[in-house]
């Protein structure tokens, strides 16, 4: 089990380090750490495929991003389950947004769910990205 968490650990390290650091790769690497040490290498195919979030707002993007979502100051969405990636919105009540075209976000929308800025997939209501 140890070699495989290492060969999982070096492999993440090395997509990390090959190329350029994006929010993509980032997520690919942690959740194919991830998913090595919930199930092996099954989990670690599975958890990189699941921890890129393509076109998602990168870290250089957040701060500007939240800016620009408090000057819009829309109403927050009261969800009683936690605001977490992957969480399945309902399909009434709540409001999606467009995101600016200066983001280049151009797949998904925003919402404020508990007063937290949260990225969704408008096909399944999904979180995909927390932004804060």
């Amino acid at each position: 089990m140890s070699k495989i968490l290492t060969g999982a650990l070096l492999l993440a390290l090395a997509v990390g380090t090959a190329a350029c650091q994006t929010r993509t790769q980032t997520g690919a690497a942690a959740g194919a750490v991830g998913g090595a040490v919930v199930g092996g290498p099954v989990g670690a195919v599975v958890g990189g495929a699941g921890g890129a979030v393509v076109g998602a707002l990168s870290e250089d993007q957040q701060p500007r991003f939240r800016e620009y979502v408090v000057r819009e100051a829309r109403p927050s969405y009261t969800y009683q389950g936690e605001v977490v990636v992957g969480t399945v919105l309902p399909s009434t009540g709540v409001t999606f947004y467009d995101v600016p075209s200066e983001f280049g976000v151009t797949r998904y929308r925003y919402t404020i769910v508990n007063g937290r800025t949260v990225l969704v997939d408008p096909q399944t209501r999904t979180i995909v990205q927390v932004i804060g």
